[in-house]
């Protein structure tokens, strides 16, 4: 008899890419992953890893198996999520993991939310404990699709499409306007507006490289060939506000999240195109009725429908 926790650890290490992967994934030490390893291998009668350079690879056999633990895997979560948990009552925990500045503008005043309504003895949440990660967006979706995450909130840039894989969905929650932060002495910072042709010779400080929004940022200029003069990186758009204020550099940073500016700072709107994100929420298809990810994701949809951001 094949045992649900060998499978597991195998659809970690190949989800992972390496036992030691796997192993911090799945909150295991490295000799536990492989000890479920060996097991499969006994009660399989198979080899399901074969070692390549300092790694391993799956076999043939390996895969097969470990598609049919997904398969059963997604099955008995999808059984707990709806036919064992109390409609009525959501409950346990609920990892959940979203970009910083949703973290601040959507997350933290959903948890208050949360709060204010599980007040009562019995209240529909009252037992539903939530955890947070703050994660860029691809992380994010790769954290939910593998499980070690059961709610993203994600954004996507129309310049830089998110891909996300079949086994989940994508609900819209709002749409998030950035803007062009200048400081007050800034030539441009009287404008109801700028263009992308107005900014091809600013001095800008972006997220680091790859990131999604700065590569949100490349493609402002994309169109007129002009690549961004980027001269300092930093992931915090708090660092990018302070920035501004000192007059070394520009900054484009999403509402959503945005702390109120302080003086000297002006937010001017691109357009033409607008740039704008759309942020929303991912979740496995197996999860889609379970009552704690659908309690949580009213809450977030009522905190969206609330906020001045698009």
């Amino acid at each position: 008899m094949i045992e649900i926790a060998a499978l597991r650890a195998l659809v970690a290490v190949e989800q992972q890419g390496s036992v030691v992967a796997a192993s911090e994934a799945m909150g295991f030490s490295p000799s536990a992953v492989s000890q479920q390893i060996k097991k499969l291998e006994k009660q399989s009668g198979v080899a399901v890893l074969e070692r390549h350079g300092r790694g391993v690879l799956l076999t043939d056999r390996g895969m097969a198996l470990a598609e049919y633990g997904r398969r059963i895997m997604g099955e008995l979560e999808e059984l707990q999520a709806t036919l064992l948990a109390d409609p009525a009552k959501p409950s346990g925990v609920l990892r959940l993991v979203g970009f910083s500045t949703a973290c601040r503008g959507l997350v933290g005043p959903m948890l208050r939310k949360l709060g204010t309504a599980v007040s009562g003895p019995g209240a529909p949440g009252s037992d539903l404990e939530i955890r947070v990660l703050a994660e860029d967006p691809r992380e994010a979706v790769q954290r939910v699709a593998t499980g070690e995450a059961d709610l993203g909130v994600v954004h996507n840039w129309h310049s830089v499409p998110l891909v996300i894989p079949e086994n989940m969905v994508h609900e819209n929650l709002c749409m998030d306007t950035a803007d062009v932060l200048l400081n007050s002495a800034h030539p441009l910072a009287g404008r109801t507006a700028v263009e992308p042709s107005d900014l091809v010779d600013e001095r800008w400080i972006s997220t680091p490289a790859g990131a999604i929004c700065n590569e949100a940022l490349l493609a402002i200029l994309a169109g007129l060939g002009r690549v961004p003069d980027i001269r300092i990186y930093d992931p915090d758009f708090s660092t990018h506000i302070a920035m501004v204020q000192m007059g070394v550099a520009v900054a484009l940073v999403p509402r959503l999240g945005r702390p109120d500016l302080p003086a000297g700072v002006v937010a001017v709107p691109v357009v033409n195109p607008m740039q704008q994100r759309q942020v929303g929420l991912v979740y496995r298809k197996t999860m889609t009725a379970s009552p704690s990810i659908r309690h949580v994701v009213r809450l977030l949809q009522d905190v969206a429908a609330g906020l001045d951001v698009g």
